[in-house]
């Protein structure tokens, strides 16, 4: 999940404090303006009282790593001694044959998709709570991204609609693990099965993440894993795609190395484009694979302290985590009724921000099929050939997922992160319930 960038911390601070400042200019109420309102917003004591100051994510193992790379006679990527050790790496956390490291995770799932022989006017279901990112590879591969509803509580997707969209032109499945939830992965692999289709695991939000015990990205056909700067774990920009898949894994190469085969010497035999990794991110997310298991399980639990706090207070859904499973919270999300309330979200959220919690409306850019580019269906220089030479009728701007357009509206989203402290969650947690208690209808 790359191209549009997904909103990082950084981000979120900034919209905070810009939305702090835009209700002071707008004449949000003062202290005193409300009685008997204990409210930051109205004047009151913050409830977050310790500010939030992360540590460095990279230290000495990245510059050990650097430096030998500085040692090496080139950087390119091919048979160099960073990606080798990347890739091991990676192996050992998720076991899978065939692995190719590459650019980015946009990168990767447009290789995965290619290596599945996905082509014009072939269909592929995918969630449409997700980055642009999980879409780009379909889109030009001139194939049509085909938007299925999600589950109202873990915001994945929905098998038994999943279903239902399948047409005689569904080719594949893109299974997201969003926010580092896993999904129905093994009703997905089932319905994959049964029906012939791929199944291809974005796995860019879910690093550590386990269903069953199980890495993601173990149990369906191909998985793609991204390194963006906002991930577990990151290079800067980076990918990796993955298959123990015979049919599909001896293409991943090809596809994301202008079609070489570097091993025979029998080239371009596959149209592939220059996704390569450098030698430079493959050494520093070569150190940070070292950090995962403690990056993930410190999340899990982080994540779960304040699902546990905030889950018994009326009015406030958190996200389910299956039991089986480990959740590595990429960002927290909750729900609200908004009939629980004497406030709309936008008003819950504000008053949130101003107790010190860098809160944010929404879940991600929301369903995808709403942004201006599928509404326009205007993906290449303002037109869409494979509905213009009739290969599909698909219509954006009459596609709907009631669910997922539901938890848009209703969900509050809040940065999480490994190197919080247990006091900090659990501050954030009281001014949940703060402003859940008096907001209460």
């Amino acid at each position: 999940m790359a191209g549009n960038k997904p909103i990082s911390r950084r981000q979120f601070v900034a919209g905070a404090s810009a939305a702090l400042a835009a209700s002071a200019a707008a004449g949000e109420p003062k202290a005193g303006k409300e009685p008997g309102s204990s409210l930051a917003i109205h004047g009151g004591e913050k409830a977050v009282k310790t500010p939030l100051a992360l540590a460095r994510r990279w230290g000495k193992p990245e510059l050990q790593q650097l430096e030998a790379m500085l040692e090496q006679d080139s950087l390119f990527w091919w048979k160099g001694p960073q990606g080798k050790l990347l890739s091991e790496r990676f192996q050992q956390v998720c076991p899978l044959k065939h692995v190719h490291l590459c650019s980015s995770g946009t990168a990767a799932i447009h290789i995965a998709v290619a290596a599945a022989g996905i082509g014009p006017g072939d269909e592929v279901i995918t969630t449409p709570l997700t980055d642009m990112g999980t879409v780009i590879g379909v889109l030009y591969q001139q194939a049509v991204p085909v938007f299925a509803d999600v589950e109202p509580n873990t915001y994945n997707l929905s098998v038994a609609d999943v279903e239902r969209r399948i047409t005689a032109k569904t080719k594949a499945i893109i299974a997201v693990h969003l926010l580092g939830n896993p999904c129905d992965i093994d009703g997905l692999k089932a319905l994959a099965d049964r029906r012939g289709l791929v199944l291809i695991e974005d796995c860019a939000q879910a690093w550590g993440a386990r269903t069953k015990g199980r890495p993601v990205g173990t149990l369906g056909h191909i998985a793609c894993f991204s390194l963006q700067d906002s991930k577990h774990i990151t290079c800067g920009d980076g990918g990796v795609v993955a298959s123990s898949d015979e049919r599909f894994g001896p293409l991943l190469r090809g596809f994301g190395d202008k079609g070489f085969n570097r091993e025979t010497g029998r080239h371009f035999e596959v149209f592939g484009t220059n996704y390569r990794m450098s030698e430079p991110q493959a050494a520093v997310a070569a150190a940070q694979m070292t950090r995962l298991e403690s990056i993930a399980a410190r999340r899990a639990q982080l994540g779960g302290l304040l699902a546990e706090r905030i889950g018994r207070l009326p009015g406030i859904q958190p996200v389910h985590v299956r039991p089986e499973d480990r959740c590595v919270y990429w960002h927290h999300m909750f729900r609200i009724q908004p009939d629980v309330f004497r406030c709309d979200r936008a008003q819950f959220v504000k008053a949130l921000i101003a107790e010190g919690v860098p809160a944010s409306t929404g879940i991600m850019f929301g369903p995808l099929y709403e942004k201006p580019v599928f509404q326009r269906h205007a993906f290449f220089a303002g037109r869409w050939p494979v509905r213009e030479f009739g290969l599909t009728a698909m219509d954006y701007t009459k596609h709907r997922c009631p669910e997922a357009e539901a938890i848009h509206q209703t969900g509050v989203r809040l940065p999480l992160d490994q190197r919080m402290s247990e006091d900090y969650i659990l501050q954030v947690a009281a001014a949940i319930e703060k402003v859940a208690r008096h907001f209460a209808a």
